[in-house]
């Protein structure tokens, strides 16, 4: 009987032993999980500081459940209307989502054709709700790549008459913070400024480009800035300027009222190229923060 009652003890005993290494061994494997996922999520520590000169007057760091509805609008638009852009933006949170203290911005292929219609993505602006004179303008964004990819983090006049104004553009003026166009190269990020010149005319700046030393936009995220005074617009990728726009001439009026933010992906476009079989979808573009800062 003493035998018996050793031997169900020592059953007992390793099979305790077995279960708490097999719970060590699945804690163990569900911890390495997350870290991986972790890592994935959180490409680069944020380590940005905007300067001593300058101090915050607006930010959405995105740590709300959904968009925040007080900051931004989002824009429905037909296939084609900008650009003989392919996608429609739609206001579908397929499209446009919180996830993980992150706004996402996703371009979906809705079908196996390529063509106008045959994709979904989201335009985001803060027309009529926030808009800025001079200042910081700056966000922390991972952005999509591949052919036909156009993502933009951008500028317009706030009294542009597409969202209720009275002015057209050119003259509302326009100010392109960021462009990447995924069919030139995934590596390069454009600036560029639209106005309307001495005659009324689209005038504009002119591209200007900063290359990455090494891979793409879509590999990790980069803090894009634009410094704006009442004399000159600087861009900044990583803190590092490499264009600038002076805007004290008369022509340059438009710089010198109130603008808002737009965010979108477009797919195709006059100036993006087309997307094709190398293309691969969704694409995302992420959104760390956006934030606006004010001289001292």
């Amino acid at each position: 009987m003493n035998k018996i009652l050793a031997r169900f003890l020592i059953i007992v005993v390793m099979s305790n032993l077995l279960n708490s290494c097999k719970n060590k061994r699945r804690e163990i494997g569900s911890h390495t999980q997350k870290k991986e996922i972790d890592s994935e999520v959180n490409l680069k520590e944020d380590s940005y500081q905007p300067g001593l000169d300058w101090k915050l007057a607006w930010a959405d760091e995105f740590e709300a459940k959904t968009i925040d509805k007080n900051n931004w609008n989002f824009q429905v638009v037909e296939a084609g209307r900008f650009n003989e852009e392919w996608q429609r933006y739609t206001n579908s949170s397929k499209n446009a989502y919180i996830e993980d203290g992150r706004l996402v911005i996703r371009a979906i292929h809705e079908s196996d054709d390529h063509g106008k219609d045959q994709y979904t993505s989201a335009r985001l602006h803060t027309a009529n709700k926030q808009s800025w004179k001079y200042g910081k303008i700056a966000a922390r964004i991972k952005l999509p790549q591949g052919k036909g990819m156009w993502p933009a983090f951008w500028m317009l006049g706030a009294d542009i008459d597409e969202n209720g104004g009275d002015t057209p553009w050119p003259q509302c003026g326009e100010i392109d913070i960021l462009e990447l166009y995924g069919t030139k190269d995934n590596g390069v990020v454009e600036a560029n400024a639209h106005y309307a010149d001495a005659n009324g005319k689209h005038g504009m700046m002119g591209a200007a480009s900063f290359k990455l030393d090494q891979g793409s936009f879509a590999d990790d995220f980069h803090v894009f800035e634009l410094e704006w005074d009442a004399t000159k617009i600087a861009w900044l990728v990583d803190g590092k300027q490499y264009a600038s726009m002076p805007i004290t001439a008369a022509e340059f009026s438009e710089f010198h009222k109130e603008f808002f933010i737009l965010l979108n992906i477009a797919v195709g476009g006059t100036y993006a190229g087309r997307p094709d079989s190398t293309s691969t979808f969704p694409q995302y573009m992420h959104l760390d923060w956006v934030r606006v800062y004010q001289k001292k």
